[in-house]
């Protein structure tokens, strides 16, 4: 069984390893992989040994942080470091070799922890779909299948996680970010909770709240502990929320019984709406209640996306109109990929009372959608996407890109309009040997109740054996 962050760390800490070897591993895996895979794109190999030989030497200096020593990388969207390449996927910031200027709160929360950074990782132009295939930078591939996407927007971070050459990744996820990619990869995915992780000083909210920063892993143990480490509000945070009922590393090993879980309605084609019955069938035998055909009320109300829209686009408006600023130029059309500019235009063009008004519905459409847990249920169980994950090249395609899109969204976008936590397990294979993650969705604030059941299941069926066939090698 490959180590996750947790063995790591206790391997660190026993003097078996050292920062040093775990970081020449790391390294020396992704200097083999990369070049196939195309998921880092920033990397920072010598300041990550440097680091590794600091804390190799000093070990008394970092042992305040849980994860001393242990490798990951970061995506390039959010979760600034100060001095390092933040592009977001876009090739006019890449031309500008713009750097960040301060250390975001999030990567202050993760260094903390002892993490050392490798690298930067690939992700679709401002993060705006589910495959990373940004033309800054090229497509990220899938490790089980060097044909099909990873899925998005944190597919570079996926990649890496699922070759096993980190056992832990930052992500977030605005419409799935976290989810799609974990799905695709046969990783852990869960967004936590709106507010729950502080985007300052950069940033408040975007894009109407609907993005959590969190992190991609192998085992429902690193997400708790780490969560544990990076939830942490700050003053001046426009949206917060109250800390969890329990730590969540405690919540791994407590079994919960009886949970009232509702099954959406929609489950996709056969393979997803297979996984999504295996699931339920496997809660049920731990000893929870099934509600088969049961969501909470508009769960999939056709309204919603068009609300969202409103949102996204004004935010890409936004968001260019703010980069000129910066950079002291107009951003042009030529300066951005065809979709993402339509979409700037659109946001551009819509008066600001329709932003209101999305607003207004979204909250609305939120109360009337969570008082379904707050009356009858704990969790609802749905796919991640609607169909088995699909090859380079087919989302990015602007004719069948936007169908095949169509197809795979629709399970996703509640939870990030509503704020609650929503997490992907890999508990099916399709055909063709693909990870077909599987989706929980908690109450707001239940970020716990998710990891004791993720926990439950994982231990029921666990999935950390199984590799794909681009893997970091074991002797590393």
């Amino acid at each position: 069984m490959r180590p996750d962050a947790t063995d790591l760390a206790a391997l660190l800490r026993t003097g078996e390893t050292t920062p040093s070897e775990l970081t020449e591993a790391a390294v020396a895996a992704l200097e083999e992989l990369n070049p196939e895979l195309n998921a880092v794109i920033h990397p920072r190999y010598d300041a990550a040994r440097a680091e590794a030989a600091d804390m190799t030497a000093a070990p008394s200096r970092h042992r305040a942080g849980p994860f001393a020593g242990v490798p990951m990388v970061v995506k390039d969207l959010r979760c600034g470091q100060a001095g390092e390449p933040h592009h977001r996927g876009a090739r006019f910031l890449a031309e500008a070799a713009w750097t960040e200027k301060d250390d975001s709160y999030l990567w202050r929360d993760l260094r903390r922890a002892g993490f050392i950074s490798l690298g930067r990782t690939n992700t679709p132009e401002f993060g705006s779909t589910i495959t990373t295939e940004p033309l800054a930078y090229g497509p990220t591939h899938n490790p089980w299948n060097l044909a099909l996407t990873p899925g998005g927007s944190s597919g570079g971070s996926a990649a890496v996680v699922a070759a096993r050459v980190v056992p832990v990744a930052h992500g977030n996820d605005g419409g799935g970010s976290l989810r799609v990619p974990a799905a695709m990869c046969g990783l852990v995915g869960l967004k936590p909770n709106r507010g729950r992780i502080s985007a300052g000083p950069q940033a408040g909210i975007s894009r109407g709240g609907f993005a959590s920063d969190g992190v991609l892993s192998v085992s429902v143990r690193d997400t708790a502990a780490v969560l544990d480490e990076i939830m942490s509000p700050r003053p001046g945070d426009p949206i917060t929320v109250g800390a969890p009922t329990v730590p969540l590393s405690t919540a791994v090993d407590r079994v919960l019984r009886g949970l009232r879980i509702g099954v959406t309605t929609r489950l996709g084609d056969p393979t997803i709406r297979a996984a999504v019955e295996h699931t339920a069938a496997l809660l049920e035998s731990l000893g929870h209640v099934i509600h088969p055909d049961e969501q909470p009320t508009g769960w999939f109300d056709p309204e919603l996306g068009q609300h969202t829209v409103v949102i996204r686009t004004v935010g890409m408006a936004t968001d260019l109109r703010h980069w000129g600023e910066v950079l002291g130029r107009a951003i042009t059309e030529a300066d951005v990929e065809p979709s993402n500019w339509f979409s700037a235009q659109l946001g551009a063009s819509l008066p600001a009372t329709a932003v209101i008004e999305a607003t207004d519905w979204l909250h609305s459409w939120s109360r009337t959608a969570l008082d379904w847990w707050a009356r009858d249920h704990d969790l609802l169980l749905s796919p991640v996407v609607g169909t088995v994950t699909p090859e380079l090249g087919v989302l990015s395609d602007p004719h069948e890109g936007q169908r095949r899109l169509g197809d795979l969204l629709g399970f996703v976008d509640q939870a990030n309009v509503s704020g609650q936590p929503a997490m992907s397990l890999p508990l099916w294979w399709d055909e063709r040997g693909m990870p077909v993650g599987v989706q929980l969705v908690a109450a707001p604030g239940r970020e716990d109740v998710l990891i004791s059941v993720a926990a439950q299941l994982e231990r029921a069926q666990p999935w950390a054996g199984f590799l794909p066939p681009m893997v970091a090698s074991r002797d590393r």
